[in-house]
């Protein structure tokens, strides 16, 4: 399909922090830069990640992060640039004049797209033996993974989310109301396997793992039940094979305006200067990683654990731990009330 150039168009001068807010809001992880309709240089979702990684400025010009070598083609019809896209593996191409002006930018149709990209089947892990604390009184009826977002139990999209990309094999490490959670699941007409892990204690965010030790022996997924990462994992799960990483956790990009004025002042008292409302960026764990069962080395039977604390042990061990960031708006979380409602209407939104 044909794109409304102007949605995918941004400028060298923009900023890497505006192209990700930018790159949230169309169909593709790619934007162009041009100049005076021109094409100069490519942008992906990919491109930003390695500035990141590689502690790039987040206000730099994203000049710097963009490939001055992008692929087009001059004046070709749709059948010629799907064929190219094809050979090429893209999902956007820019076709241009002889002057480089973009007359047109070419996208996958849905289906299209759905055939370039390979399914992986990897185990996917919830954690979903929390109490829900901020989110009562709805859990003083419903435990937290049967909350439900838009009409649809939250544990149940994140299984959704996985299954269209052909993961089949999930675990459930469960507590708080496991019952109901299991007769809720049970009573499903399913077309995938889930295997329900009983947290005969609390054992935090990260001892619940240890009830898999002996079911999971390859790469996995390990989700809070509560968070929706609209982000391929086959990417991220590519990513982490690249980057060889033991694990790898999804951060989100979060921007917060203090809602205060922010005095800076010396060592002897003096103001310094004033700042009006600054507005801080960034990463946070989103409670969603990759992992290889190497990790199952780092706790114990029955001991109550935090995720974060886990990694500390496998850094301390010099394991590799590495991150995937993504942008703010590709992280859902409906771990308290506004941020539920704001899950709610982008899903609705979304139309998934």
């Amino acid at each position: 399909m044909m794109v409304d150039i102007a949605n995918m168009i941004i400028s060298e001068e923009e900023s890497v922090l505006e192209a990700m807010e930018h790159l949230d809001q169309v169909a593709t992880k790619i934007l162009f830069v041009a100049e005076d309709g021109k094409l100069l240089a490519a942008l992906t979702d990919g491109d930003i990640r390695r500035w990141i990684l590689k502690k790039g400025d987040l206000g730099a010009a994203v000049k710097n992060a963009a490939n001055y070598n992008p692929k087009y083609l001059v004046e070709a019809g749709r059948q010629r640039a799907l064929q190219y896209m094809r050979e090429q593996c893209i999902d956007a191409l820019p076709i241009v004049d002889e002057d480089r002006t973009i007359l047109s930018i070419v996208l996958w149709n849905e289906n299209e797209l759905v055939l370039q990209q390979n399914n992986i089947d990897i185990p996917v892990v919830i954690m979903a033996g929390g109490l829900g604390t901020r989110l009562y009184p709805y859990t003083k009826i419903l435990p937290k993974p049967l909350i439900p977002v838009a009409d649809i139990p939250i544990t149940e999209r994140i299984i959704h989310s996985f299954q269209r990309i052909g993961c089949q094999d999930f675990y459930m490490i469960v507590n708080h109301k496991k019952n109901m959670i299991k007769a809720y699941f049970n009573d499903l007409d399913t077309q995938y396997r889930l295997k329900f892990c009983d947290e005969d204690i609390p054992l935090g965010t990260g001892g619940g793992i240890s009830l898999l030790r002996d079911m999971v022996s390859e790469t996995f997924v390990l989700t809070n039940c509560d968070v929706l990462i609209l982000e391929d994992v086959r990417k991220i799960v590519k990513h982490h094979k690249q980057q060889k990483n033991k694990v790898t956790m999804v951060c989100s990009l979060k921007n917060y305006v203090i809602p205060y004025g922010v005095v800076n002042f010396t060592e002897g008292g003096e103001i310094s200067s004033f700042e009006e409302k600054p507005n801080l960026s960034f990463f946070t764990n989103t409670g969603y990683y990759i992992l290889e069962p190497d990790v199952f080395d780092y706790v114990s039977d029955s001991e109550k654990i935090g995720m974060p604390d886990i990694l500390l042990r496998m850094k301390e061990d010099s394991q590799k731990i590495g991150v995937y960031p993504i942008g703010e708006n590709a992280w859902m979380d409906m771990g308290q009330f506004d941020t539920m409602e704001s899950m709610e209407r982008r899903l609705k939104e979304l139309g998934i």
